[in-house]
């Protein structure tokens, strides 16, 4: 009859002794922060510098790479899924704000954690926890509204959703249209190497002239990422990534819902919507790149002999590379938009301008924030911001072309 009051005593000794054993460990820990760090809430970065910022918006684009509305609403979106797990012990608490604003600054200059953490008077593994917290929680909170998956799967609930996203392909078709003079377009397509520091026991699997893993995108008429796919090895080619992407898969099993075949504008010829590529990735039914030297040979000699059965004059040579040099140029016109959207990522977000110094799971994190970041801004500020700090010379002919 006695033991029941003797355990429950010793339940609450050993609740007791695990409680201050807590609080000793997390004294000890205040303990050991470094005296330039314990004066974060004056000297740090953050504490002297934001509020300021937000006094002059030129400046706070400047160093954010977002207005000030964008960079709020971006606080908004994450805090809805930021797991505020402060104690009583934590004199000094980080702030969301103050930690978006370190990840920021890392992305937008490739600073190293090192000066990061003096910068913002914090430990270096401090730093990378808070940029790899961060750049997860960009992705996950994100990525629903600006960059949905488009996929017949995510939009079968209720018929006004699957409708949505075919009516979304269809918009995308007449931006083309009338942006890049391309019909029945749905995207470009292309893939980016991102450079990366070797990774541990990784053979010969991420080289192709330098450490890397691939960035696939597709992208619309305005620039923005429509599906992205990160993480491929460096030293696969575009059409073995393309080929090892979910893109693919769903393309093939016929689940990515891209519209049916109807006709061209003006025209009574059906044709399907299809992806712009170049000449790296394999011709499909719906993804069109343009003509090479071969098909030229080959489509030469086929339209020759139908035109012998009746009778009627063959093509020459000088009409085949007329035609075929015309229709490249127009779809090398319009596939220009994936590549001038890596030319604003990389001249904007200047991580991606060097290598990345983490292991290859928080660089594909890093990556997946960066483009989202890149969506973001876009639904927000519209293309004009992008197109006036785009320094690179290439994006900004591409964009302007």
């Amino acid at each position: 009859m006695d033991a029941a009051p003797s355990t429950s005593f010793d339940e609450d000794i050993v609740l007791l002794d695990s409680n201050l054993k807590w609080f000793v460990v997390q004294e000890a820990n205040i303990g050991k922060v470094h005296p330039l760090n314990k004066k974060r809430l004056y000297f740090g970065e953050f504490h002297h510098l934001y509020k300021e910022l937000r006094l002059y918006p030129s400046r706070f684009f400047e160093y954010m790479r977002m207005e000030i509305s964008t960079f709020d609403y971006i606080v908004s979106r994450i805090g809805e899924n930021f797991n505020r797990n402060w104690k009583n012990c934590h004199c000094q608490p980080i702030l969301l704000e103050e930690k978006l604003m370190l990840t920021l600054r890392y992305l937008s200059t490739g600073m190293s954690f090192r000066s990061l953490a003096y910068s913002f008077r914090m430990g270096k593994s401090t730093v990378r926890n808070i940029i790899r917290e961060i750049t997860k929680l960009l992705w996950e909170s994100l990525y629903h509204t600006h960059m949905p998956v488009p996929s017949k799967n995510d939009f079968k609930r209720i018929s006004e959703d699957f409708n949505k996203l075919w009516q979304d392909f269809k918009r995308i078709s007449e931006d083309f249209n009338k942006l890049w003079q391309f019909p029945h377009c749905v995207g470009a397509l292309d893939s980016k190497h991102i450079r990366i520091r070797c990774p541990s026991n990784s053979g010969s699997m991420f080289y192709k002239g330098f450490f890397s893993i691939v960035l696939q995108a597709l992208v619309d008429a305005h620039y923005k990422f429509i599906n992205i796919d990160v993480g491929g090895y460096g030293k696969q080619s575009d059409g073995e990534t393309f080929k090892a992407s979910p893109l693919y898969n769903k393309l093939m099993n016929g689940t990515l819902n891209l519209p049916e075949n109807d006709a061209l504008p003006e025209s009574d010829i059906i044709m399907p919507y299809v992806f712009l590529a170049d000449e790296a990735y394999q011709l499909m039914k719906h993804l069109l790149k343009p003509y090479s030297r071969s098909d030229l040979d080959v489509s030469s000699e086929y339209f020759n002999k139908q035109l012998m059965k009746h009778l009627l004059k063959p093509y020459s040579r000088s009409d085949l590379d007329v035609s075929s040099e015309y229709f490249n140029k127009r779809l090398s016109r319009a596939r220009r938009t994936v590549e001038c959207a890596f030319g604003i990522i990389r001249s904007k977000w200047q991580i991606l301008d060097k290598p990345i110094l983490t292991d290859v799971d928080h660089a594909d994190k890093i990556v997946k924030a960066i483009c989202v970041l890149h969506n973001v801004i876009i639904d927000r500020e519209g293309m004009e911001h992008n197109r006036q700090n785009c320094e690179s010379n290439m994006c900004t002919t591409q964009c302007n072309n």
